[in-house]
């Protein structure tokens, strides 16, 4: 596992959500999927449920859970920031937040649009 530096920030209601699930969860830990655009949200599950894995790379954290991501595809993106944020609707997804009939985003301008290397 790499740690590289912070690229991850959150909107208030973001850290609101993420307060209230460690507040009822305990430590959590953020894994960026693999997909593009529409596939990729990001997961938020409780920390001890995803151990980081040896190609994951940690590009922050927000409100003290990690944020991961795999390298192959951080390197894809060519290394994007992201800003996590919510949105409507229940998470397609195993992420905590899906019960509460919102969903986290990882908004990254233009990292779908981005050619690959």
């Amino acid at each position: 596992m790499t740690i590289t530096q912070a690229r991850v920030t959150a909107t208030p209601q973001a850290i609101e959500m993420i307060r209230a699930l460690a507040a009822t969860h305990g430590p959590l830990v953020f894994h960026q999927s693999g997909g593009c655009c529409d596939g990729s949200s990001p997961m938020c599950l409780m920390e001890s449920e995803l151990p980081p894995g040896p190609s994951d790379v940690r590009i922050g954290e927000v409100e003290g859970a990690p944020f991961y991501i795999d390298a192959d595809q951080d390197a894809r993106w060519r290394h994007p920031t992201f800003l996590l944020d919510v949105a409507p609707g229940a998470a397609t997804s195993l992420s905590l937040e899906g019960s509460r009939d919102v969903h986290f985003v990882a908004r990254s301008p233009g990292a779908c649009d981005r050619p690959a290397p």
